[in-house]
C-alpha cells in the first residue's frame, strides 16, 4: 500500500494502527471448525453437486502454503489452508467445492470444470484468490523519510 507523501507522520501512524485493528479483527472472526466444516462440504455437495461428494474427513491444515486446498479422493479426505481463515465464505465455499469436485473427477479437464461452474461465484472467488496471490508477489517500496535523498539523487 502506497502512503500519500503529503500525510504527516501522525497521520501515517493513525491510519497503520487501524489497519493493524482490520487485520486483527478480521484475524478474530470466528472460523469454522473441522465439523462445522464437514458439514458445510455436505451441504455445498447436496447443494450444487446432487449430494454425489462424500468426503470421509473436511479439515484444516497450517502445512500447505503454497495451495488453498487439497483432496485424496482414494481416502475422500479434503484439507483447506488455514491461510483461508478470515477471507470471504463465498471464497472458502469455492475451494470446498473445487475439492468436493475432485472426490468426482481427479483431474482438471472440462467434467471439473462443470462441476465447479455449478458455484455460482466460481469467477469471483477465483478472481479473489488470484488478487490475494497477486499482492503477496508485490514488493514491499518503503516510504522515503523527509531526511533521506530522493531516489537517483546520489
Amino acid at each position: 500500500m502506497l502512503i500519500p507523501a503529503r500525510m504527516s507522520e501522525a497521520e501515517e501512524q493513525r491510519w497503520v494502527t487501524v489497519m493493524l485493528d482490520k487485520l486483527q479483527a478480521q484475524e478474530n472472526r470466528r472460523m469454522p471448525g473441522d465439523g462445522e466444516l464437514a458439514d458445510r462440504a455436505q451441504r455445498l455437495s447436496a447443494q450444487y453437486l446432487d449430494g454425489r461428494a462424500r468426503p470421509r474427513s473436511v479439515r484444516w491444515v497450517t502445512n500447505q502454503n503454497t495451495r488453498w486446498g487439497s483432496c485424496t479422493p482414494a481416502e475422500g479426505t479434503i484439507r483447506l489452508s488455514h491461510r483461508l481463515k478470515g477471507m470471504p465464505e463465498y471464497v472458502i465455499d469455492y475451494v470446498l467445492i473445487h475439492e468436493l469436485a475432485h472426490l468426482l473427477v481427479p483431474g482438471h479437464g472440462p467434467r471439473f470444470w462443470d462441476l465447479v461452474g455449478a458455484y455460482p461465484r466460481t469467477e469471483r472467488a477465483r478472481g479473489y484468490l488470484e488478487g490475494v496471490v497477486a499482492g503477496e508477489s508485490l514488493p514491499f517500496i518503503p516510504r522515503p523519510t523527509p531526511t533521506s535523498p530522493p531516489p537517483g539523487s546520489d
